[in-house]
């Protein structure tokens, strides 16, 4: 039995996944297996995948999104440990070896993240060599601050990004894995929900890159702010708390949910596919209705009548 299994969602990205998995098999910690889960790719990315053989492992199903893929690949899983990871992302030689060690140095917890680096393309149109990045990459210690019960924290943002976390098998199981519904914020959601009952540490390393370009699924412009939507309801059910008495206070949630619904807004300004100005407005005025010391959120809503856009 494999110690760690990772799970790669997979669609249509033949033109990095041989890197991704590439970046998995070389870890200096290798007890492990790949499960590729190919969400109906219609590219030649399972086959690229399948070349690798053992442990690589290659499972279809029909185009169903990345919730699905990963829920797929995590009932596959043997591993004591659950590594997920997107297609396009890279992960740095030690990640896996530092991740396990500091499991073994705090049996106390369930999920060991890391910090990440923006993997940028350059004026070239090339993404800088991974091994560029090593000095990052040495082990940098333990971030306190988002280490614990950190629920507080996730209030104000998604810390965790998927791609660098190690999760007990039997926490990401017990939470029943990613909720389906969700076409954003989904990760969000998941270490959300974990982190009521799982204690996190965060390695101020960098183990992973990031990858940035324009087909990505955050750069979506979506009719539903499902941020915000999620911290609402995870403070109407749980509150600002964490199990060990730190808190966020009200006034700060809300300049955040504030903030949040301004972001929203101006993403739909900025135009493009399913942008509306309606949506826009309607967003200023929530960031205005939640704190009314925000008065930016006012301000891009004098303006969103008159055509501005923001250029970012």
């Amino acid at each position: 039995m494999p110690l760690v299994s990772v799970v790669i969602p997979a669609y249509n990205c033949s033109r990095y996944i041989a890197e991704t998995i590439a970046s998995i098999l070389g870890q200096s910690a290798n007890d492990l297996e790949v499960i590729v889960i190919n969400d109906g790719s219609t590219d030649d990315t399972a086959a690229i995948a399948r070349r690798f053989g053992p442990p690589v492992r290659v499972l279809e199903q029909a185009n169903s999104g990345v919730c699905s893929a990963r829920n797929h690949g995590i009932r596959e899983a043997r591993g004591e440990f659950i590594a997920l990871v997107d297609h396009d992302d890279y992960w740095l030689p030690d990640k896996l070896a530092n991740q396990l060690a500091a499991f073994a140095d705090h049996p106390q917890v369930d999920v060991v993240f890391t910090r990440f680096i923006w993997w940028r393309q350059t004026e070239q149109g090339l993404f800088p060599e991974p091994s560029s990045f090593a000095a990052q990459a040495q082990p940098q210690g333990i971030d306190d601050e988002l280490s614990g019960w950190i629920y507080h924290q996730m209030l104000l943002d998604s810390w965790v990004l998927t791609s660098t976390a190690l999760t007990r098998a039997s926490v990401i199981r017990a939470h029943q894995g990613f909720d389906e519904s969700l076409p954003f914020s989904e990760d969000w959601d998941l270490w959300m929900r974990i982190s009521r009952s799982s204690q996190f540490l965060k390695l101020r390393e960098a183990s992973t890159l990031y990858r940035q370009h324009p087909s990505q699924g955050s750069r979506v412009t979506r009719t539903v702010d499902y941020r915000v939507r999620l911290l609402e309801g995870a403070s109407r059910r749980w509150g600002l708390c964490s199990q060990d008495g730190r808190c966020i206070t009200a006034k700060r949630f809300k300049r955040q949910l504030a903030m949040y619904c301004t972001e929203f807004g101006l993403g739909h300004l900025k135009g493009g596919p399913g942008a509306s100005r309606q949506i826009a407005a309607r967003s200023f005025l929530k960031a205005w209705a939640i704190d009314h010391t925000y008065w930016r959120s006012l301000a891009y809503l004098a303006v969103t009548p008159l055509g501005w856009a923001p250029k970012w």
